[in-house]
């Protein structure tokens, strides 16, 4: 058998190369992680984007995962320097009457909030809430056997819905109808789409079972501490060292690419088949996002004081104009009253910015590759809701999708997500196989939000694709 330098090789350490990394120093391999950038952590990067002092997150800024994900809470992040806050509320949705929708913690609290809909809302949410555990070990991977089907049945039978068909037959009040949009707009679908609604339900179960919290200091340091743990396991990790082809890596039994389809042909496409490049090429990217962080004068003035104890903030109104802003995005158009997601880290996490100073995070969807910039409709529909916001700017930081692919080259044009994920491409990420982590290679896999179960901090990615190479190439 040959000599190999080391047993695996990742490349990119995003929260799945990371844990993919860990998964198999966990299992006494040998493991060398590479990063093209000279810091870790892909979508879990944070840097004063603004002006010194104010720490912003690049891309992801809140983080339900390290208690949510399967995997996550196996690792010993708090050891290694994360400390997550939670907000007195997971979510609040403000509308033009002066309210604002509310997502708590409680169950039951954010059911007595939605009054003749709060049965309704019950009986949708509480039996997924209650075994949270279990639908997130079921649901969070590649299509398998279900280990809990009737609970798997009672997810599956609403999340095939599109988001406004499920919001519209169980719900009648404005509220609950634009909470659960606003949470579905996640999904980066058409919520008239079928599967939108999954997002909004597992969205809400997270929220409820687990809280929506940051990270004090900032997402990064979320993958500094899985650096930490992984070099504690003997893992090697090296910075600055972009790979261009897998033939410029050192020799390993087996290969894990933090990559995307586009990225994987170019790097490998020379040793796959003709077939499996073919799929790879069809392969769909879906709407970008155009993102703007700001360094404030002081706290968002929001109308709704509910607003003040949510770190987390959708922007869009109505669930009707939710839907239609998500749909001009799938049309190829620029939603003049854009649904916007809003993050406002520093009314509880102090180390953020300067005494008596804030710092807000922002983004909305806009068609993949777009060049238009959404500045003024984004700062206006934040000043709909609060007004007088425009005055609190001390500066900004904008990033159309070219910079946001530039800082992250899994964000094909601007898609956080790693590509759509509709019915077609939900589980057949990047292709149709047993194993979709695997490759006709057989010492290559990949183990990006590419794969089951896509975008978002919980490591499941990174965490299939080591379980497959340690079966089929490091037993």
């Amino acid at each position: 058998m040959a000599e190999h330098a080391t047993d695996a090789v990742v490349v990119g350490s995003g929260p799945n190369g990371l844990c993919a990394a860990i998964v198999l120093a966990r299992a006494g391999c040998s493991v060398r992680l590479l990063e093209a950038e000279d810091t870790v952590g892909g979508g879990t990067r944070s840097a004063e984007l603004t002006l010194p002092g104010f720490v912003h997150d690049i891309c992801s800024a809140i983080h339900p995962w390290p208690l949510a994900s399967p995997f996550m809470r196996t690792l010993p992040l708090r050891e290694h320097g994360v400390e997550l806050i939670h907000p007195p509320a997971p979510l609040a949705h403000p509308l033009d009457d002066g309210s604002a929708a509310v997502l708590e913690r409680s169950l039951e609290a954010t059911s007595r909030s939605f009054g003749r809909d709060g049965d309704a809302y019950t009986e949708l949410m509480a039996p997924l809430v209650a075994r949270a555990d279990a639908l997130l070990a079921s649901t969070l991977g590649p299509l398998r056997p279900p280990r809990h089907p009737i609970l798997l049945g009672r997810f599956g039978l609403s999340a095939v819905r599109s988001a406004v068909a499920l919001a519209e037959s169980r719900f009648e009040g404005r509220h609950a109808r634009a909470l659960f949009g606003g949470m579905a707009a996640h999904s980066m679908l058409s919520l008239r789409q079928p599967v939108s609604a999954a997002a909004g339900l597992m969205l809400g179960v997270v929220g409820h079972a687990y809280g929506w919290p940051l990270v004090r200091g900032g997402s990064q340091k979320i993958a500094d501490a899985l650096h930490s743990h992984l070099r504690s396991l003997g893992g090697e990790l090296e910075t600055g060292r972009r790979v261009s082809s897998i033939d410029e890596l050192p020799s390993a039994r087996a290969i894990l690419l933090d990559v995307t389809p586009r990225q994987l042909t170019h790097m490998a496409g020379h040793s796959l088949p003709p077939r499996y490049v073919r799929q790879l090429e069809r392969y769909r990217y879906g709407p970008g996002v155009f993102k703007v962080d700001w360094a404030l004068e002081g706290p968002v003035p929001w109308t709704a004081e509910d607003c003040a104890r949510a770190a987390t903030v959708h922007v869009g109104g109505m669930l009707a104009e939710i839907a239609d802003a998500e749909d001009a995005v799938q049309r190829g158009e620029h939603p003049k009253r854009p649904f916007v997601l809003v993050a406002q880290q520093s009314l509880f996490d102090p180390t953020r910015a300067p005494e008596g100073k804030h710092t807000l995070w922002g983004y909305c969807h806009v068609p993949n590759g777009s060049t238009f910039d959404m500045t003024e409709r984004i700062e206006a529909q934040i000043e709909r809701f609060a007004p007088g916001f425009g005055e609190r700017i001390l500066a900004r930081s904008v990033m159309s999708t070219a910079e946001i692919e530039r800082g992250n080259a899994n964000y094909v044009g601007g898609d956080i997500n790693g590509g759509v994920q509709d019915l077609r491409q939900l589980f057949a990420r990047p292709t149709l196989r047993p194993s979709p982590y695997s490759t006709p290679a057989e010492e290559l896999y990949v183990c990006s939000s590419a794969t089951p179960p896509g975008g978002g901090v919980h490591g499941m990615c990174g965490y299939f694709a080591a379980r497959a190479a340690l079966r089929r190439s490091l037993d």
